[in-house]
């Protein structure tokens, strides 16, 4: 997507300045202040004035950038202390990040009068339902246990002012999809402010934006101009006779939609395919090995959209256009420093953003570097995820499966399952019995995460619309967001 095409005069709102620590109103400058910060961050900066305003945002913002912040302050304008509704929601992918957020909340907020509650998966309902009950302003939480909650009718969103998603390609990449597709038929008549913060703004994110949001305005901290980025540089050092297993662990944390894979050779893509396969995921290769029969199989995977993961050289991913590419991995530098652009430029296209990503050893740090400096790229470092790392990570996503999974039971499916309560309990307490448990586990994870995740219609960024087409989807139906509310 051009600049142009995301201008905030083009949509028909004029650019906000940014704000310093004393221009900001006096709740808001006490907060920062029991807070402890010396100052604002920029994405704070940026972002509060068109907060505080009540405009739609699409904010590119990185973990670690202040964006918590960046939401929760204008928080202190825009609700009211003295109704004990809920009146903000804070969607999040992680139990841990609702807690975090939870945390700076309770910080920032509770002096004012705001009360807030954090509501995630994996622990039991009663002090969530108690901390409800009492009465709340800000609920955070995952999608999953949130719509648990609506459906019960533990609190409701009638009056409901703000809906903030946070780290959105994050829950798209979790599956959250249809959990935050349900949360939407909970949501009032009137509008709501609603804001997204994201570290990319894939395809995926963007249609999920238009379906939640009019016409909003796209903010990015890199430039001076509101537009969406193009690609991130991601690397990971990782140990030179691990990096097989640091490839699988990094696409358990990264979770791909979509993504080619580069070798440098025909006999590293077969291994590499041949790992992929066996820990259960959708991997195919393309060398110039393959039989032409074999090779246009393959191809027609790619061009159907049906492969996700394709491992290759550069000469057999020559001539490919493979569409809405989430991510680009390559496993080790390219032979040619030429080479990191061709292959880096297939994810970020048509108006999407991408994330490459190479794996290189202690060795190989310095063909990167030659790289960064001859094309002047920032590369940024992410620490090579741990398998407790991994373990985590996957038992969040699993229980939010199963969470959704179990919503989906009627009654007598639900009576079926009682009958086989007994053994459940027999199970859990005998600790030789754990592996009949791991294993399946395993399975449905292994069933559900490594195919693709649930995504949205793949469409166009959103762009000016016109009262005629206010409110529509791509179907040209009225989104439950502007349409009536249905319960």
């Amino acid at each position: 997507m051009n600049n142009s095409t995301n201008d905030p005069e083009q949509v028909g709102n004029s650019p906000l300045p940014d704000v310093n620590l004393a221009d900001l109103p006096k709740s808001l400058r006490e907060a920062v202040k029991r807070a402890d910060w010396p100052g604002l961050m920029p994405v704070q900066m940026r972002g509060i004035p068109y907060l505080l305003k009540g405009r739609d945002m699409m904010i590119q913002a990185r973990t670690g950038s202040g964006k918590t912040g960046a939401y929760l302050l204008p928080m202190l304008e825009r609700l009211d202390p003295k109704s004990s509704h809920p009146q903000a929601l804070v969607l999040v992918p992680t139990r841990e990040l609702a807690h975090q957020v939870w945390q700076q909340a309770n910080l920032l907020l509770d002096p004012s009068g705001l009360r807030s509650v954090a509501v995630y998966g994996g622990v039991g309902y009663s002090a969530q339902n108690e901390a409800l009950k009492g009465g709340t302003q800000v609920v955070i939480g995952t999608p999953g246990r949130v719509l648990d909650h609506l459906l019960k009718r533990t609190f409701n969103l009638d009056r409901l002012r703000m809906l903030i998603f946070d780290e959105a390609d994050r829950m798209l990449s979790m599956g959250f999809y249809p959990d935050m597709q349900q949360v939407q038929r909970y949501l009032p008549k009137q509008a709501v402010h609603t804001c997204m913060f994201s570290a990319t703004f894939p395809a995926s994110v963007m249609h999920t934006a238009r379906e939640f949001m009019h016409n909003p305005e796209y903010l990015s901290l890199s430039s001076d101009h509101v537009h969406v980025t193009d690609t991130e540089h991601v690397y990971y050092v990782t140990p030179g006779m691990d990096k097989d297993r640091s490839l699988v662990r990094i696409i358990e944390t990264e979770n791909p939609t979509s993504a080619i894979i580069f070798c440098n050779t025909k006999a590293r893509v077969h291994y590499i395919a041949v790992v992929l396969k066996r820990f259960g995921y959708d991997a195919d290769e393309l060398s110039a090995d393959l039989s032409q029969n074999e090779r246009e199989r393959v191809l027609n995977r790619v061009r159907k959209g049906s492969l996700r993961f394709l491992v290759a050289t550069d000469v057999a991913a020559r001539g490919l256009d493979i569409p809405e590419l989430s991510h680009v991995i390559q496993y080790e530098p390219p032979s040619e420093v030429e080479n990191y652009i061709h292959r880096a430029g297939r994810t970020g296209r048509a108006g999407s953003t991408g994330v490459a990503i190479m794996l290189v050893s202690s060795v190989e740090k310095s063909a990167l570097d030659r790289i960064a400096r001859q094309y002047d790229i920032q590369m940024q470092e992410r620490s090579l995820p741990t398998d407790e790392d991994v373990a985590a990570l996957v038992a969040e996503r699993l229980t939010a499966l199963l969470e959704a999974r179990l919503r989906q039971r009627d009654k007598l499916q639900t009576e079926r399952s009682r009958r086989l309560a007994p053994l459940a309990h027999s199970l859990a307490e005998h600790e030789d019995e754990t592996a009949i448990i791991t294993m399946l586990l395993d399975d449905y994870y292994q069933q559900m995460l490594h195919t693709p995740v649930p995504q949205p219609e793949t469409v166009k960024p959103p762009e000016a619309s016109s009262e005629s087409t206010r409110g529509k989807t791509k179907t040209g139906r009225k989104s439950l967001r502007w349409g009536r509310r249905d319960k």
